[in-house]
């Protein structure tokens, strides 16, 4: 049955529905959005056992969470004869492909193959057989391979294979043949939607926030594996990545930077549509007055790709300056991040600024966080288009961040930007406006109606409403089922007690009333 355009199959990783962020909060919005359409939820989450993060809307009609680290699919008995055989010439072109790029092997023939033994429940007992093991040991010892120089061992060759196993598994997933395969990030998520392509027809959707290759290269550069099994992993993603940019029916970055990335590395530009995200006004409000105590207020998850190192290193200089400024965090410590969100409180302490920075956690009015800086700071590495910023400015604060992904497209002239890994620099642009109140209240000022103007929240839902349309065939004349004003959205979303009390927190309902 060929997609109606009102069903879609969202494929995510380590994000929503069961992990609070920028890119949950960004899918939650857009299904919520789309009340007409229905959803299939396929999370790649670690164990499979993660609780589920977010209310989901009535539109999700089923939600599945993929294991990657969960019991091994499918079932154990060995391939035999041509089977093995098969498989054997299929998983050496894949490795091939990853390790010896002039070899000629085509990883997406390898990669198609691979995924007929997972669809099969063969693949895990497979990759887990002496077969596979010494193919991985023949090809990366081959002479002219630089990585035979670093000698791998056997124990490399196992780390490699099994981490190789554990990514490979999506291939199993299966999408829905009557719906949109909407893929959230690069990546892992793009192999369910890459199969269902393939195998069945099914209109592929690509969506990148942050860009995924580069933040798994950052990764990969403190990770304690060694080069051989690096190779191999990234060498994998390298080659997804330029699939997944290659096949996919349409590609839609969150802002022009990486737009940009994409075209260079192989997207056809034709096939590339920036759609930025969006904020409600209405439910981040002008904050008002500026705190009573100059403060530096930050709004995120508790993240290396956050860099709050260089954000702590930038306050202990403005407290240098200016003895009464707090830092204010505000976010999660994820699952596994409890060393990082030490290492911080020990830096904090050799700088002598920890009785200064208070760490608030999660918080559900995110705009109050917003309106307890007098700035708001943003210190990441690598970002998309992020929801902190344009929240941010909708709040009418003035802001610093570095210049990173769409940060420089979100800001404009509204708010200040900063080299990354800087401190001294951040310092210096927060001690600015922390003592120019007339700056940062004309920096808010535009911050909100840029806001207004660019990045609404509807404007986002809507022009994906028009690409799920697209991909399905259906004539972009053909009136939409159920479409919604913004005015009728509003209402909507009201309907749902939580949003209802999300909404009068942030002060952006009258109790008993209607929007302003």
């Amino acid at each position: 049955m060929p997609s109606s355009g009102r069903h879609v199959t969202m494929l995510t990783e380590g994000t929503y529905p069961h992990v609070h962020g920028g890119v949950s909060t960004w899918c939650d919005q857009l299904i919520r959005g789309m009340p007409e359409v229905d959803f299939t939820v396929v999370a790649l989450t670690g164990s499979g056992r993660e609780p589920v993060a977010w209310e989901l809307p009535a539109n999700v009609r089923s939600h599945t969470a993929f294991p990657l680290w969960g019991p091994r699919p499918g079932g154990r008995r060995p391939l035999l004869g041509k089977e093995r055989r098969r498989f054997t010439d299929t998983y050496e072109r894949f490795l091939l492909a990853l390790l010896d790029p002039e070899s000629g092997c085509d990883f997406a023939s390898a990669l198609y193959g691979l995924a007929e033994f997972a669809r099969a429940g063969r693949l895990t007992a497979a990759l887990r057989s002496e077969a596979a093991l010494k193919s991985l040991m023949w090809i990366w010892t081959m002479p002219h391979l630089a990585l035979s120089k670093a000698k791998p061992s056997v124990y490399d060759a196992l780390t490699a294979t099994d981490l190789l196993e554990h990514a490979l598994r999506p291939l199993s997933a299966r999408v829905r043949a009557d719906s949109v395969a909407h893929a959230v990030s690069s990546g892992l998520a793009t192999l369910p939607a890459l199969a269902a392509r393939h195998f069945d027809g099914v209109p592929f959707l690509l969506t990148e926030h942050g860009i995924y290759l580069r933040e798994r290269y950052l990764g990969h550069r403190a990770c304690e594996q060694s080069w051989p099994v690096k190779a191999v992993l990234l060498g994998f993603y390298r080659e997804l990545n330029t699939l997944g940019y290659r096949d996919a029916d349409l590609i839609t970055p969150c802002n022009q930077y990486n737009r940009r990335w994409e075209e260079r590395q192989g997207a056809p530009s034709e096939r590339i549509r920036t759609v930025y995200n969006g904020v409600d006004p209405e439910l981040f409000p002008h904050a008002g007055p500026d705190p009573d105590v100059p403060t530096l207020s930050w709004c995120g998850r508790i993240d290396p790709i956050k860099d709050l190192e260089t954000l702590i290193r930038a306050y202990a200089i403005v407290r240098a300056e200016l003895p009464e400024t707090r830092l204010r965090l505000y976010g999660p410590v994820p699952a596994g991040g409890g060393d990082y969100a030490t290492r911080l409180e020990k830096l904090a302490a050799e700088l002598g600024v920890s009785d200064g920075i208070s760490y608030e956690g999660r918080v559900s009015d995110t705009a109050s966080a917003y309106a307890s800086g007098t700035v708001v700071m943003l210190s990441s590495i690598s970002e998309g288009f992020p929801f902190s910023l344009i929240e941010a400015m909708s709040c009418g604060r003035a802001t610093v961040s570095t210049d990173v992904g769409g940060v420089r497209e979100a800001a404009g002239d509204a708010g200040l930007i900063v080299p990354p890994r800087e401190p001294a620099v951040m310092a210096e642009a927060a001690i600015g406006l922390l003592r120019d109140h007339t700056r940062r209240a004309e920096l808010g000022a535009a911050a909100r109606q840029r806001v207004i103007d660019e990045f609404t929240l509807h404007r986002s839902v809507d022009g994906f409403r028009r690409i799920y349309r697209e991909l399905a065939g259906i004539d972009a004349s053909e009136p939409t089922p159920a479409a919604f004003t913004p005015e009728d959205d509003w209402t909507l979303r009201l309907a749902a007690p939580w949003y209802r009390g999300l909404a009068e927190d942030a002060g952006a309902v009258p109790l008993g009333g209607a929007a302003r």
